[in-house]
């Protein structure tokens, strides 16, 4: 089971996120086969995409964020909903190198407004990349600490973090407190692994959260895609065009970065969808 914690703590002028994410970074591990490194990366930017999306107030919230790396090496996507309902995927040669490159975050509460940030990535750490970009795009005193520990057998032992983001009016007195706390979560993963993320609510913020509101969600990697909706965006192709890509290659193929998912679609299906 994957955990969020989310609360105020020090009079209530910061605010608490703890996450826990082994399984869904397991569930992606098996869905697109990743080595350790990618495992590594794609599991720490979808932890941050937990924390983004428990952020979300609109019933229609979604956010996506991409990092394409220096030089075009590669890219990863992942993007979540308000419901937590996470997926991603990494493609290139990464490898966990992300330094040089740009982030690239879009977050829609439903308002028809998306808001659009972007930051440079200044490290191969993902949290140090987190970090920057909310100062620099968001201009939020937040501070992440989030980790993904990948086993010899190529899965993953723990993920998950912590992340603090001062709200406007935080004395210096709880911005120092909140620093001070941080310094407890420079190995997040080992924490996980040895109490979970409950564990680390229990211990570390007990006494914070002990007559306080600790709101607890459960995200999960689960991918939006459907024939449904794949079969919606086909017919906005045309039909001409369409029965052009039947010609030249005998069906219409759609592939899902997601889910690793295939839709194969037979003359008789785009005779169905276009009233042949």
């Amino acid at each position: 089971m994957n955990y969020l914690y989310k609360t105020l703590i020090y009079d209530n002028q910061v605010s608490l996120s703890v996450m826990e994410t082994t399984d869904l970074v397991n569930k992606a591990i098996k869905i697109h086969s990743l080595n350790a490194a990618a495992a590594k990366t794609l599991g720490n930017m979808l932890t941050c995409c937990v924390y983004m999306s428990g952020c979300l107030k609109s019933e229609k919230g979604a956010v996506s964020i991409t990092v394409k790396a220096s030089g075009d090496v590669g890219t990863v996507s992942v993007s979540g909903d308000i419901n937590l309902h996470m997926r991603g995927y990494i493609d290139g040669s990464l490898n966990g190198k992300l330094k040089g490159g740009y982030m690239t975050v879009i977050k829609d509460d439903g308002f028809y407004r998306p808001f659009v940030g972007a930051s440079e990535l200044i490290s191969d750490d993902v949290s140090r990349n987190f970090m920057n970009y909310f100062d620099a795009s968001e201009q939020i005193p937040t501070a992440v600490a989030i980790d993904t520990i990948i086993g010899e057998d190529g899965m993953c032992t723990a993920a998950g973090g912590v992340v603090m983001q001062l709200l406007p009016g935080t004395s210096d007195e709880n911005r120092d407190r909140a620093e001070d706390k941080m310094q407890n979560f420079l190995n997040p993963a080992e924490l996980i692994n040895r109490m979970g993320a409950s564990g680390i609510m229990q211990n570390y913020f007990g006494a914070e959260t002990a007559e306080g509101h600790v709101y607890i969600t459960n995200p999960d990697y689960i991918c939006n895609c459907s024939r449904q909706k794949i079969s919606a965006v086909l017919l906005t192709m045309g039909k001409e065009e369409l029965y052009n890509i039947i010609k030249e290659q005998g069906n219409v193929s759609v592939h899902c970065h997601y889910c690793n998912t295939d839709y194969v679609f037979s003359k008789k299906d785009i005779d169905g969808l276009t009233n042949g």
